[in-house]
């Protein structure tokens, strides 16, 4: 089987699937739509970051996919949808660049309260400026965070130790850490923010999140920053705003439109404000966090390939089925409807296999179900369900 890896992933995913059996190419960028379906005959097993987008077409020209990795957090640039109803699983790793993203803006929040970047400037350009102006201190300043999932209560525990305030806004019901205080609204938030700091998700619905009325409705002289998706933030805007000094700097991690390798160039409204931190997609560009990244998410894609196991995919049901240790497995993938699960059994005990262990969960339209046996199922048994009219696939592993 083949796995193709795009954008740079770390060389520790590459070593897990080989270890596997799989034949892996990497490859440092992503690829256009065009590009992908060209790729794709042939290829198990997909693995991509931030700039690569699995659309209809996509997985329409890819019959022997079986999974897609996304390298990241964010799983928006793949048709989720589109990808459970032809019965290919997405992984995605939204725990192990946590940390890495939230030393980011906790440094951001630094710096730009701090003016550092101008002060570095003006030194390297041969000239000594030591003024405390417009310089301050984070301690008893107020941190807003909008979106409070795992990146953000883990930038509110650790901002709490370095003596900021922390407010939060979320549309989900989300248990406060620490001393944080929950905003009614968004605008409560950004009324009271000295900083105010994007941790949201990519869904369609916040496109657009931040523009020019929720930037009027900040505080003046307040710090902005973004390292969560670049689609949220109206750019216009923000640099009216800092041209305007209504709001006194701005950091700013990920951007509506992003180069898409190496050495692209970079535009942006934001270029040239000195009071603005651009990173290019960084947030989780560390050493551990892409370490852990690729060990957690080659990991899934070898566990569901070889094994049948969906722990953690974001659009299969998530079967609870153990590492296969002994024996034989099957896996049915199927419509959610009464009666699939009697139908297996029935099957199954027909073909005097004994049953010791199986695992069924079920997500929106689809089942799926894991039975393991200490006999092998019969090929007449596994044609006769993927010959069912509720059949998505059926596949089977032995040890």
């Amino acid at each position: 089987m083949k796995a193709l890896l795009l954008e740079n992933i770390h060389p520790l995913a590459v070593e897990i699937l080989e270890g596997r059996g799989f034949e892996v190419e990497l490859l440092t960028h992503s690829l256009s739509e065009d590009e992908l379906v060209a790729a794709l005959p042939g290829v198990s097993l997909l693995g991509i970051r931030s700039n690569t987008n699995v659309t209809a077409r996509v997985l329409d020209a890819a019959p022997d996919l079986v999974a897609v990795g996304c390298f990241c957090i964010g799983t928006n640039q793949v048709d989720l949808v589109g990808a459970a109803a032809r019965g290919v699983a997405v992984f995605n790793a939204p725990f192990s660049n946590t940390r890495s993203v939230v030393e980011l803006v906790i440094g951001e929040i630094i710096v730009l309260a701090r003016r550092l970047a101008e002060k570095t400037e003006k030194m390297h350009a041969g000239v000594w400026d030591k003024s405390a102006q417009g310089s301050h201190e984070i301690r008893g300043r107020t941190l807003g965070i909008v979106g409070y999932g795992n990146i953000g209560t883990q930038l509110s525990n650790l901002a709490e130790a370095l003596g900021l305030r922390v407010i939060f806004f979320d549309t989900a019901d989300r248990l406060a850490h620490g001393n944080a205080r929950r905003m009614k609204t968004l605008d409560d938030l950004l009324e009271q923010a000295d900083v105010v700091s994007l941790h949201v998700d990519g869904r369609p619905g916040n496109a657009g999140l931040f523009g020019a009325e929720q930037f009027a409705r900040m505080k003046p002289r307040s710090l902005f920053i973004n390292a969560a998706r670049g689609m949220v933030v109206d750019t216009e805007s923000l640099r009216e705003h800092l041209l305007s000094g209504h709001i006194a700097g701005a950091a700013m991690d990920v951007f509506p439109i992003e180069p898409k390798a190496q050495g692209d160039p970079f535009e942006s409204p934001l270029r040239g404000l000195d009071n603005v931190i651009l990173t290019p997609h960084v947030g989780g560009s560390t050493q551990e966090a892409q370490e852990e990244i690729g060990y957690f998410v080659a990991t899934k894609l070898a566990d569901f390939t070889l094994e049948g196991r969906t722990q953690l995919s974001v659009n299969l049901p998530t079967s609870s089925a153990p590492a296969l240790q002994t024996g034989h497995r099957i896996g049915y993938l199927h419509d959610n409807v009464p009666g699939v699960l009697a139908a297996v059994n029935q099957l199954i005990a027909d073909a005097g296999a004994n049953v010791v262990g199986q695992f069924l969960a079920t997500t929106g339209e689809l089942g799926y179900v894991v039975t393991d046996s200490t006999e092998a199922i019969p090929p007449a048994v596994v044609a006769e369900l993927a010959a069912s009219e509720h059949c998505r696939w059926v596949r089977t592993w032995d040890v």
